[in-house]
């Protein structure tokens, strides 16, 4: 498997090459690119590998502007320290999408997703890199973590820390499983689409709730649930009688 590498950090790039020696030992490393206007030569100049491992921030620019200006037929797998990239990623040749710092078993998993996706192991000519993309991106572009600024801090907030997310006086908060509430500039119908409905459900236009918060579920006049959460919530949650069938459905999965 011939590979390049697109990484603007000197020790990020020499341990992904120590991770992919790790994980496939007759990989060949065909070159270490560190910015974009390298790399848009590079292509030019030279066949395509058989897989890209691109970083996105380089010191000139997004590594999207490579992909976006020449046409490669292999495809990418992007590592990032950022996760707000994921959608625009699988726009293109992505097959896969590591934030840093990941470890050997996780890149283990991406050569793996890769082999999985070629006819026959080795024969990259026969990719079809659309229905990769199309087959990747409905299941891998949920939000794994958000980015909190409060005052002067940016604090990293998973989404398996999230207990559940409501409005507050037109605002739109996250509050942990710890008990801490933050402000989130999304509206819960955004939050809604980027959340893996498996582990979270819209119970109506003021909550989304995890699966891991809910503390007690009630029977409710006329067909309604009255959920309560934990941490303990202010006011009444309750799902309507139009949704009780498919919150129940949620919780049965």
């Amino acid at each position: 498997m011939k590979i390049l590498i697109i990484e603007d950090e000197i020790p990020a790039a020499k341990r992904l090459e120590k991770l992919i020696f790790e994980c496939r030992p007759d990989a060949e490393i065909l070159d270490v690119i560190d910015t974009v206007e390298d790399a848009l030569e590079w292509f030019e100049n030279n066949n395509d590998p058989d897989l890209v491992i691109s970083d996105i921030q380089l010191a000139d620019g997004i590594s999207f502007e490579i992909y976006e200006n020449v046409e490669i037929d292999c495809p990418i797998i992007f590592a990032t320290a950022y996760d707000e990239y994921a959608i625009k990623a699988f726009e293109l040749n992505s097959i896969d999408y590591l934030l840093k710092p990941f470890s050997k078993e996780t890149l283990e998993k991406s050569f793996v997703k890769l082999e999985k996706l070629i006819p026959s192991i080795g024969s990259f000519e026969e990719l079809d890199l659309s229905s990769i993309v199309k087959g990747v991106s409905s299941g891998l572009v949920y939000k794994q973590r958000f980015l909190i600024s409060k005052g002067d801090a940016l604090i990293p907030v998973p989404t398996s820390g999230i207990a559940y997310i409501y409005t507050e006086d037109k605002a739109v908060m996250i509050k942990t499983i710890e008990g801490k509430s933050y402000f989130i500039n999304y509206s819960l119908d955004e939050l809604e689409a980027q959340l893996d409905p498996k582990d979270f459900f819209r119970l109506n236009r003021q909550f989304i709730t995890s699966i891991n918060a809910i503390a007690k579920i009630s029977q409710y006049f006329n067909g309604k649930l009255k959920i309560e959460l934990t941490p303990t919530q202010e006011g009444e949650v309750i799902v309507s009688r139009a949704k009780t069938p498919v919150f129940k459905n949620w919780l049965e999965q």
